[in-house]
């Protein structure tokens, strides 16, 4: 079977994925830009890897291409785990803040998509993305992350749309999960035990919770689901539980 191809296989969420599938006999394909952590992740799994920065001209495609050409050019899926948590006041946040983020959340995660769809058209594939609650609930001093968080669920309908029948493309939206980017506000136990209790279920987030969905997303019980984005947020983005 043609592999899974995880872009940002050394963080958490994404190696999360990356090792739930491996664990259940899925062949993958890692990527990061940590190489000692890769190697580590690679060696743990008796998975290849490549070495790449999405940003760097090139990358994308040449861990395409290595994750494709041992299984004729196909790949079975793409997850995109790939993202960054910018927090800043509006009257601080500059147009540079603003396009790093969609450079990396929106744009990078819509180049891999196209760098591999026909290895994904060969293999019947499927796509994860990553959004985040942010994008449809509000928050202060989420100017930046939110509206290019929105604009990935907006990519996902495009391109489950485009894609369509050959590749199944879909999105999850977690809420605050104990990640090493999310580290900096999470890392004062204080706050994170006062994020944990605004979630109807009074938790931060695993990456395994994540992690799971995507596994089902990336599977064929999951072959007439496209375009749809899931919350895995502990019901912060519905529910509101005290009066």
């Amino acid at each position: 079977m043609a592999a899974v191809l995880v872009f940002g296989a050394t963080g958490g969420i994404g190696g999360a994925v990356a090792s739930g599938l491996a664990a259940s006999g899925r062949a993958v394909h890692l990527t990061g830009r940590d190489p000692e952590r890769l190697a580590a992740l690679s060696a743990r799994l008796g998975a290849p890897m490549t070495r790449v920065d999405v940003l760097e001209p090139g990358g994308i495609a040449r861990a395409v291409a290595e994750a494709s050409a041992p299984h004729g050019g196909a790949l079975a899926g793409l997850v995109f785990a790939i993202g960054s948590i910018v927090l800043k006041p509006l009257k601080r946040a500059t147009a540079e803040d603003h396009l790093e983020a969609y450079r990396l959340n929106v744009v990078a995660a819509a180049e891999a998509v196209a760098a591999a769809e026909g290895p994904l058209k060969a293999g019947q594939g499927a796509v994860v993305l990553f959004s985040s609650v942010a994008a449809r609930s509000g928050f202060a001093n989420h100017s930046v992350i939110g509206p290019a968080k929105a604009a990935v669920e907006g990519l996902t309908v495009a391109l489950a749309a485009e894609l369509a029948p050959s590749v199944r493309v879909n999105c999850i939206a977690p809420s605050l999960t104990r990640t090493g980017i999310a580290a900096a506000v999470i890392g004062n136990e204080t706050m994170a035990r006062a994020i944990a209790a605004q979630h109807p279920i009074p938790r931060l987030g695993e990456p395994e919770d994540a992690a799971a969905l995507a596994r089902f997303l990336l599977g064929p019980e999951a072959g007439w689901i496209t375009g749809q984005v899931f919350a895995v947020d502990g019901g912060r983005s519905s529910l509101r539980t005290k009066g």
